[in-house]
């Protein structure tokens, strides 16, 4: 399984910018995707996820009101559309898929996820 990820770049603050996320396959079994970000010297942190089927979304509180995530099943794409961009929100943001519902570990929880994709960068200028 392969997720790559596209859409970052270097923009200023209060612009928008969408990240795609393709799966190759799509993971056998796979409950949620989504992404985590790390900034420079931090810990990485969840910011959203979307669910297979029901498309059920979680979002981190930093991030409610401006991101946006949503799917393609068709396409075996998510996407995570970024409004209001702020440099706090400056990192690399990694597309994350899990291999099958796990209950032991929160939508939240990197432990959770099987696979990541290599990481785009997303830079916001002040």
């Amino acid at each position: 399984v392969q997720l790559q990820a596209s859409g970052g770049g270097l923009v200023q603050a209060g612009d928008s910018l969408r990240i795609s996320c393709a799966a190759s396959p799509r993971p056998f079994g796979s409950y949620a995707w989504g992404f985590f970000r790390q900034a420079p010297g931090k810990e990485r942190e969840f910011v959203a996820s979307v669910t297979w089927r029901a498309g059920n979304k979680n979002y981190a509180d930093s991030v409610k009101g401006r991101f946006t995530i949503s799917r393609d099943n068709a396409r075996n794409t998510v996407y995570l559309q970024m409004s209001g961009l702020k440099p706090e929100d400056t990192a690399i943001y990694y597309c994350v898929a899990d291999q099958g519902k796990k209950t032991e570990y929160l939508i939240t929880d990197y432990r959770r996820y099987d696979y990541w994709g290599q990481g785009t960068l997303v830079t916001v200028s002040s």
